[in-house]
C-alpha cells in the first residue's frame, strides 16, 4: 500500500479530486443518493452557500500515491459561537474508502487546523450545521435517506470511534411511518384513541389549523422564520437562521413544498405553530443518478423525467416543525404531526420520516411514537475535548 499524504486543497485539481470521491466510495451502494452535480460544488462555495460566509473553512484530501481515498473539512462556524457561547470547532464531510489509516489521518489534521484557532472541541460530523447536514449515519444503511438528510459506510462508525478522545455527543433520530398502518389514501384505520385524543387537544386549546397559502409565500416564510427560530432556540446545536439564509433556503425549497400537507396552527388568527413537511426529491434524485462533470441541463431533464413522469414522488420528510414556547406541552406537536400524516396519505404518499430529533427529546418522541411511527435510522453527533471540562462553581460553597 502506498503511503499515506494528508494536505490541504489548494489547486483546482485537488478540490476536484475532493468534490468527486464520493462518486467511487458508494460506486456499489444502491442506497448512496448522487446530488445533482452543479450543486454539490456550489455546497463548498461561499459565493451560492450563504452559510459559509459565517464560517472559516479547511478542505483536505487524503492520498495514496495518485489516488484520493479521503476526504474531510474542518470548520469554525462564527454564528454558531455567538449564539450558543461556545467556541467549538467542527468536522464534516467525512468521506473515506475503507482506509483506517486514512480515516484517523484525516479527523488528526482538521483536529490541527481547529486547535491552531483556539477551539476548546471539535464536534461533527456536520456540513455545516443544524440547518444543513448533521450527524453520522449509524443504522438503518439498508434504505436511501430522505431529503437533506445524508448516508454513509457502515465501517466510518468504528473508524471515528476508534480516533483518540472521540466521545459520543448526541443521537438523532429519523422516524419512520408506513402509511398502510392507517389505510393508505383511504385513510381508514384511524386509532379511535388517537383521533379522540387529537380533537381534544384541538378543542381545549381552541387550536384551529389551516394549509400554507403559496400565493402569500412571503408572508408564510415570514411566519416559519419568527416561530423557528424562537422555537428551536434551546434546541442541542442549534444555530438560528439569518433572514438572508431563510430567504435563500425558502426559494430553493419553493418548487417542491406542497401545500396540502404544509400547516400553520392559529389561535385566534395567531400563529403559534408550524409544520413544514418536505415531498422526498431524493426519491427521483436517485434513480437520476447524476455523475460528476456531467451538463446541468441533462442531469436536470432526467431528475424532472423520474419526478414529473415516470415515478413522481411517494414518500416525504416532516422536516421543519415548531411550536412557540409558551404553547410547549400543549399537544400541538401531536396535532401537526396527525394533520400531516392524514394529508400526507391522501396525497399519496406511503412513506412518512419525521426527522431529525434529538434523542434526548422525549416529549416529542413520546408523540411521535403514539402515532405508531418507529425509530429507524440514528445519525450520531461526537465530540472530542480539547482541554478539562470547566467545574461549574456552586455558589456559597466554600469547601
Amino acid at each position: 500500500m502506498s503511503e499515506l499524504d494528508i494536505h490541504e486543497v489548494s489547486t483546482d485539481a485537488e478540490n476536484e479530486a475532493f468534490l468527486r470521491l464520493p462518486w467511487e466510495i458508494y460506486a456499489d451502494d444502491p442506497n448512496r443518493v448522487a446530488p445533482l452535480w452543479r450543486d454539490h460544488v456550489r455546497f463548498f462555495d461561499p459565493e451560492y452557500n450563504i452559510e459559509l460566509r459565517h464560517i472559516d473553512l479547511k478542505k483536505y484530501v487524503a492520498w495514496r500515491g495518485d489516488r484520493p481515498v479521503g476526504t474531510i473539512i474542518a470548520h469554525v462556524n462564527h454564528h454558531y459561537n455567538d449564539f450558543q457561547e461556545e467556541n467549538a470547532g467542527w468536522f464534516g464531510q467525512f468521506e473515506v474508502l475503507e482506509d483506517r489509516e486514512a480515516a484517523h489521518g484525516l479527523l488528526a489534521a482538521a483536529e490541527a487546523w481547529l486547535r491552531e484557532r483556539g477551539v476548546d472541541r471539535m464536534i461533527g460530523p456536520a456540513t455545516f450545521s443544524t440547518n444543513s447536514e448533521l450527524g453520522l449515519l449509524i443504522d438503518g444503511f439498508d434504505t436511501p435517506p430522505m431529503v437533506m438528510m445524508s448516508h454513509a459506510r457502515p465501517y466510518y462508525q468504528e473508524f471515528v470511534e476508534s480516533y483518540p478522545g472521540m466521545v459520543q455527543e448526541m443521537d438523532l433520530w429519523a422516524w419512520h411511518f408506513d402509511g398502510n398502518e392507517w389505510g393508505g389514501r383511504k385513510v381508514d384505520k384511524l386509532p379511535e384513541k388517537l383521533t379522540r385524543v387529537v380533537n381534544k387537544i384541538r378543542e381545549r386549546r381552541n387550536f384551529t389549523l389551516r394549509n400554507a397559502d403559496m400565493r402569500h409565500f412571503d408572508r408564510e416564510i415570514a411566519i416559519v422564520k419568527r416561530v423557528y427560530n424562537q422555537a428551536w432556540s434551546k434546541n442541542w446545536g442549534f444555530v438560528p437562521f439569518t433572514d438572508e439564509e431563510i430567504d435563500h433556503v425558502a426559494e430553493e425549497l419553493k418548487a417542491i413544498i406542497d401545500p396540502r400537507v404544509t400547516f400553520v396552527v392559529e389561535v385566534e388568527g395567531e400563529p403559534i405553530a408550524f409544520g413544514l413537511p418536505l415531498p422526498n426529491i431524493y426519491e427521483p434524485l436517485r434513480k437520476a443518478n447524476s455523475k460528476p462533470g456531467e451538463p446541468h441541463w441533462w442531469q436536470l431533464l432526467r431528475l424532472l423525467w423520474h419526478w414529473k413522469i415516470a415515478g413522481g414522488i411517494s414518500s416525504i420528510r416532516a422536516w421543519a416543525l415548531g411550536v412557540l414556547d409558551e404553547y410547549r406541552g400543549s399537544g400541538a406537536d401531536a396535532l401537526l404531526y396527525y394533520e400531516m400524516i392524514k394529508a400526507g396519505l391522501s396525497a399519496g404518499y406511503m412513506n412518512i420520516e419525521m426527522s431529525w430529533i434529538l434523542a434526548n427529546n422525549d416529549m416529542m418522541n413520546r408523540a411521535i411514537r403514539m402515532l405508531g411511527a418507529r425509530v429507524y435510522k440514528t445519525y450520531r453527533l461526537y465530540e472530542k475535548p480539547f482541554a478539562p471540562r470547566q467545574q461549574t462553581e456552586v455558589e456559597g460553597d466554600d469547601t
